[in-house]
This record gives structure tokens, C-alpha cells and sequence, in this order.
């Protein structure tokens, strides 16, 4: 599988010129969380856990930069439902989706 690229607000993973899979958030920083808010895998790369690996870069951030995470994509979330051991980063508002 590719690389997977930062950029500002996003992980993503490019191939061919173009974005194959990305996942954004932004960081609300009155509560010091970092909202997810999209993400996509293109049709190359469905079923080869792209989206799984983009999820975990963006918790390996909130980890790193000790932020809470509220996944509001309706992917996002189900990964946190998923992976209990995400539940430290998990903001007491990640429920919302």
C-alpha cells in the first residue's frame, strides 16, 4: 500500500496524481480536540484497510499532541466503536455521529 502523506488537516495517501484515500479533521481549539469530520477511500483502494490506516494516523497525532478525538464521520466513529484501544483518545463527545 502507499504512503500515507500529511497535509494541513488531513492524512492522505496519493498515487497516479491524484488523492486515493484521505481523511480530514480539524482542531477545535477551545477544547483541544481534534474533530473528524470525512473521510474517503477511492474504489483502488477499498477493502485493503486504507481507511482503517488513516484513522489510526490521525489517533497516532492525538497521542503524540495528548488531544481527545470526536469523530463525527460516520466511518471515524465505527472505527472507534471497533478499537477499544482508541477510547483514550476518544473525546467524552465522540458519541455524536
Amino acid at each position: 500500500m502507499e504512503l500515507i502523506e500529511q497535509g494541513a488537516g488531513r492524512f492522505y495517501i496519493a498515487g497516479d496524481g491524484k488523492d486515493l484515500a484521505e481523511i480530514t479533521y480539524r482542531l477545535e481549539e477551545a477544547t483541544g480536540t481534534l474533530v473528524i469530520d470525512h473521510t474517503y477511500v477511492s474504489e483502488d483502494l477499498r477493502g485493503q484497510g486504507a481507511g482503517e490506516k488513516l484513522v489510526r494516523a490521525v489517533v497516532d497525532k492525538a497521542r503524540e499532541e495528548d488531544l481527545k478525538i470526536v469523530p463525527v464521520c460516520s466511518y471515524a466513529a465505527h472505527q472507534f466503536k471497533k478499537h477499544e484501544e482508541y477510547s483514550d483518545v476518544l473525546s467524552g463527545d465522540g458519541n455524536r455521529s
